[in-house]
């Protein structure tokens, strides 16, 4: 990410067009090769539970051919017998065959944990990884649900068909692989009737595989919509309420529902006729396997029991076989799930290795200039929201934007953060262009706040250490102490109060302290305000802007004005308009000069 953005951007419009949306779309997809290019390296580093898994699903297996061969052999021997000892002996093979197959269970299931849960885990910091390389600019024209589904659902999806999944494959493959071999050593002849099932399987998956991809694909692109949009509808819930659009927002969230929905049915009504196919190959081949099996005990050559068994064997197929379809659809469905995952994981971070050199600790002595150069920027094919944009911004000078909606202020914001790469000109620090250095650089030397911040759910002394984690508990309390914020230490449990989603609520005033605190914590030498102080209200207006000036003073600075009194304390003013720089001057020159600065202090201070 292109510098510390210490708050969010949850507005779908595009900065400073009014009406415009950005095109939102969903996030890439991954090949099926670039999945397995990504998955294999993290299943090689755990390529001995891969083993231990598979070994035991072969164990289990061949332990289940023990009960149709004491079945088969007991309808042999029982016959005209007085003496059980058969019975017991044949019981306690069962029985010990169970336990054989249970502690497979048992011990597949632990190793197969083992082998998933780190590998799953693995992928979703490699999913937040390279969402947070490729910054809030990239990331943010795309749905914002796509990407917490591909994080929380599609991971969950990958976790749950791992564990369900796994091992009934495994053991299905080797049931079916050890069956049809135990089938052919019982006789030949019915080992060949057990072949007619292979074309009747195949013509299934024919049917079903090319035909369920798009499906799953589809369902798991559903849900991704409706994540995005019930995310959408509570994050935004005061906006809806404010403008009576709940019932509007609520068609749209109950269509993507619907389609979820719809998908998921459909998806079930196909999965049942692929078991409709494999039913009918069953009923088929076993009413052949019991044809043949009478002709040839009453031709005398082959037993009941060596038909009871073979019977048995077959039967032993149904489950495995359809548990190996109806898997399908969650082998596929995690399938789509991994190459979501991994077309995030796979998207290209562009290549930015310049520094702007090293930071020091003398306020003073600040790395360049700060300068935008020719920029002009457009979003999609609308009006451009920014038009031939100069500006410098000197160490230690502090620059306030005015303007009125949509006049190309917070893109300008976007742009000088490094967080946006205009479409012309070049913005540079030192000489240096921000749209070839490094981001971790570039975190160290411009921090951004927008209106809307974030408080992570820890502790307050954790939110605050968020640019530094390794910052000592004295200075987390001395940058506190810069910004005003003394209000912490009467939180129930002070510095440590956890805040966040499910903590202790934050009003907007001190949620925008912890934030401007941890500016002053991660010591950078520009710090842009993105209408960072807009959300106080009145009562916290003034704390919140002696706060920001702390935090600005020393450092170069430029804040986007929601107040004129911000604009006024500022150095220089920029008046913006249709995404040009009309305007520029101090306070007093503007005022002067009776321009639109003029006419909108008028506005604001009440005829002054």
């Amino acid at each position: 990410m292109s510098g510390t953005d210490t708050g969010t951007h949850a507005d779908t419009t595009t900065p400073d067009s009014p009406g415009a949306l950005v095109t939102t779309g969903t996030l890439p997809l991954a090949s099926g090769r670039e999945s397995l290019a990504v998955l294999w390296p993290l299943l090689k580093e755990r390529r001995l539970y891969l083993i231990l898994v598979c070994l035991t699903g072969l164990v289990a297996s061949v332990a289940g051919l023990v009960a149709p061969w004491v079945i088969g052999w007991l309808v042999d021997v029982l016959p005209g017998s007085e003496d059980y000892t058969a019975v017991w002996v044949g019981a306690g093979a069962i029985a010990a065959a169970g336990i054989v197959g249970a502690g497979c269970a048992w011990a597949g299931q632990a190793w197969l944990a083992r082998l998933t849960e780190p590998t799953v885990a693995r992928l979703r910091e490699m999913v937040m990884d390279r969402s947070l390389r490729l910054g809030a600019a990239q990331m943010e024209t795309t749905e914002t649900g796509d990407l917490v589904s591909r994080v929380a659902e599609d991971a969950r999806e990958i976790s749950q068909a791992a564990t369900a999944v796994v091992p009934l494959v495994v053991q299905s493959l080797f049931t079916v692989i050890v069956s049809g071999v135990g089938l052919a050593a019982v006789d030949w002849r019915l080992g060949l009737v057990g072949l007619v099932a292979l074309p009747m399987y195949w013509t299934t998956l024919r049917w079903y595989l090319p035909r369920s991809g798009p499906i799953y694909a589809a369902e798991r692109a559903a849900f991704g919509t409706r994540a995005s949009r019930l995310l959408g509808g509570i994050t935004g819930s005061r906006t809806l309420h404010a403008y009576d659009a709940q019932d509007s927002e609520l068609d749209r969230i109950t269509a993507a529902s619907a389609r979820a929905r719809d998908l998921s049915i459909r998806v079930f009504s196909f999965v049942t006729r692929a078991f409709s196919r494999n039913n009918r190959a069953e009923v088929t081949v076993l009413g052949l396997l019991l044809v043949v099996g009478f002709v040839l005990v009453d031709s005398g050559t082959l037993t009941a029991g060596a038909v009871t068994t073979a019977a048995l064997l077959f039967h032993r197929l149904f489950n495995p076989i359809g548990a190996l379809v109806g898997m399908v659809d969650q082998v596929q469905s995690a399938g789509a799930s991994l190459v979501r995952m991994v077309g995030v994981i796979t998207m290209p971070v562009p290549d930015r290795t310049a520094t702007l050199g090293p930071v020091t600790d003398q306020p003073g002595d600040r790395p360049g200039v700060l300068e935008l150069a020719g920029v002009g920027h457009s979003y999609g094919e609308g009006a451009p929201a920014l038009v031939d944009v100069d500006l410098t911004v000197a160490p230690g000078e502090v620059v306030a934007v005015v303007g009125s909606t949509g006049a190309g202020k917070s893109t300008l914001a976007l742009v000088a953060a490094g967080s946006v790469v205009p479409t012309r000109g070049t913005a540079r620090m030192g000489g240096v262009s921000l749209a070839e250095v490094d981001p971790l650089a570039l975190r160290q030397h411009i921090t951004m706040v927008s209106q809307e911040v974030h408080s992570f759910a820890t502790s307050v002394v954790e939110n605050v250490r968020a640019p530094r984690p390794e910052a000592g508990l004295a200075e987390v309390r001395a940058a506190l102490q810069t910004v005003g914020a003394d209000w912490v230490d009467d939180l129930p449990d002070g510095i440590d109060t956890v805040i966040g989603e499910g903590g202790h609520p934050l009003d907007p005033m001190q949620a925008q302290m912890i934030a401007l605190a941890r500016v002053e914590l991660a010591d950078p030498d520009v710090v842009i305000l993105d209408e960072a102080t807009a959300e106080a209200g009145s009562a916290g207006a003034r704390r919140l802007d002696s706060a920001a000036a702390a935090v600005l003073r020393g450092r170069a600075g430029l804040v986007v004005a929601h107040r004129l009194s911000q604009a006024a304390a500022a150095d220089r003013i920029l008046v913006m308009e249709h995404g040009r720089i009309v305007e520029s001057g101090t306070h007093d020159e503007l005022l002067h000069s009776d321009g639109r600065y003029a006419e909108l202090s008028r506005a604001w201070f009440g005829g002054e």
